[in-house]
């Protein structure tokens, strides 16, 4: 008998007509916290797709963090931290009290951070690496919403975000309060499915965390609460349990932040007593906020913000409590921030929480894609797309300076002032960052602080011999909007010459 001519063997196809799973069918042996167990997170590593992207964008979000971290010099907010972290813990909250704008809960994990030393990269450290640890957040936040690939993809935008690159490396409180702000989002999905106590008093603790670094956050917390009361109020009547336990993290958030909110409420009458001079309003503020969130780029943004909202509408016909909350936290994030934006400054970095709704938002709109095409290839191109769309702005991010750069101007002021000299910081606050790195006693100068036309008047009818250099940034605009500080400036000083925003004059 002749030779039968060897068949080719058939190819498995794989099957596309189910969820999108990168895993190929591989199940997680880890259930709960019980189930870290050397042997299952090995099998997790070596098997699981989605727990090695994860490692990999954990890895990739920890070098764009701390690379570069004290390249720029402190600017005007950064300086502030340290001025007010460097008091005790008591006058740190007497500072809150007193008008502060700000929670103490940040200031008062720097100041611990400084008991190590003083430099821009200490400073740094605790945004940065609150910055790392929110992108496995954002996996198990997206996760839990929806399922591992709105996670990973939401983990994706949360690594190569300028945005919170930008603000990782800032001495500034943001990316804590979005640490505590997705923990607290993850406890609170998990509460709505389970209702159980533990979570719901997690969800409290949390959101009080959140409360206690960013007062804005509220929002956020707020949009959370009404959307549990929205969802647990039809099933009062046949599961009173699962109101009591909503109240119950309430109640928690309540008595933790019982101090602070007497004070919020002051702080609040405080800041809204007259129209604000800096900050974005109407819908220059919303579109600012998509705009810097997407790589400050109009194409970016109009591309993700589609995606968002495709996103939004895809829950609409998957699960429309989803699309409920998905909507419900854009609407009072931005319908707040809208009306809220006519009395107090307001700038997007105050709507850092929103970034987890944002990139949620965008993630879920892979469904869309993934029914047309039915290929895993999907969820990497959105991973893809989102490391493509950060790379211009990385790029000079990392190569020039983002920041007035205090630490040369001192230098240079340094240079050209003598001893007996007079320097001016105009207006006054700016004194924080110029003293961070120019010291007056050290150069034998006197400092003075300025920011009305008869401030600078005073000083300068009491020089006597002395140059008198007077140190101005754009901050004068607002701190002196009738412009009569420029306008003495212009008529009695000379001109010398700028760095990064950071104006010099002289005496004539």
């Amino acid at each position: 008998m002749g030779r039968q001519k060897e068949g080719k063997k058939p190819v498995k196809k794989q099957d596309f007509s189910g969820e999108c799973d990168l895993d190929g069918g591989y199940v997680s042996p880890v259930k709960t916290f019980h189930d870290l167990t050397p042997e299952n997170i090995k099998s997790l590593v070596t098997s699981s797709r989605y727990i090695q992207i994860l490692i990999a964008l954990t890895t990739i979000g920890i070098f764009l963090r701390f690379y570069n971290l004290g390249y720029n010099s402190l600017w005007l907010d950064e300086a502030s931290t340290y001025t007010i972290s460097i008091q005790s813990f008591a006058d740190i909250w007497l500072m809150t009290a007193a008008g502060e704008f700000n929670p103490p809960l940040f200031y008062w994990a720097e100041h611990l951070m400084l008991m190590l030393g003083n430099n821009e990269e200490l400073l740094r450290l605790l945004p940065a690496l609150f910055g790392v640890l929110t992108i496995p957040l954002f996996y198990l936040v997206g996760r839990e919403f929806f399922d591992r690939n709105v996670g990973i993809i939401a983990a994706a935008g949360c690594t190569f975000s300028s945005f919170l690159i930008d603000y990782s490396q800032e001495a500034r409180a943001y990316t804590m309060t979005l640490f505590f702000i997705t923990l607290a989002t993850l406890f609170f999905l998990k509460a709505i499915k389970s209702s159980t106590l533990n979570n719901w008093l997690l969800f409290g603790i949390f959101s009080a965390l959140v409360f206690w670094t960013h007062f804005y956050a509220f929002v956020m917390i707020a949009a959370l609460i009404l959307y549990a009361l929205i969802t647990v109020a039809p099933r009062i009547r046949t599961d009173l349990n699962a109101f009591k336990t909503l109240i119950a993290g309430v109640i928690i958030f309540i008595v933790l932040c019982l101090p602070l909110i007497v004070v919020t409420l002051r702080l609040f009458a405080l800041r809204t007593v007259s129209a604000p001079i800096l900050g974005l309003q109407g819908l220059s503020l919303i579109w600012d906020t998509f705009y810097q969130f997407s790589g400050l780029n109009v194409l970016s943004t109009l591309f993700l913000a589609a995606l968002f909202f495709l996103g939004v509408g895809q829950m609409y016909f998957l699960n429309k409590s989803k699309c409920v909350f998905l909507s419900l936290i854009t609407v009072v994030t931005f319908g707040f921030s809208y009306i809220l934006a006519v009395m107090m400054p307001l700038q997007p970095r105050h709507l850092v929480y929103f970034n987890l709704v944002f990139f949620i938002g965008v993630a879920c709109s892979y469904r869309i894609f993934y029914a047309l095409l039915r290929r895993p290839a999907v969820v990497y191109g959105f991973i893809a797309i989102l490391c493509m769309i950060s790379v211009p702005v990385l790029h000079y991010y990392y190569f020039e300076y983002s920041k007035t750069d205090w630490r040369n101007f001192g230098g240079v002021l340094q240079e050209k002032t003598n001893p007996g000299d007079v320097v001016v910081a105009v207006p006054g606050y700016i004194a924080q960052p110029l003293d961070y790195y120019y010291s007056s006693t050290a150069d034998q100068t006197h400092e003075y602080q300025a920011t009305t036309s008869q401030d600078l008047e005073g000083i300068y009818s009491r020089r006597g011999n002395s140059t008198i250099f007077f140190v101005v940034t754009e901050d004068i605009r607002s701190a002196n909007p009738s412009g009569d500080a420029l306008a003495w400036l212009k008529n009695n000083t000379q001109y010398i010459g700028q760095n990064t925003g950071i104006y010099l004059f002289s005496s004539l």
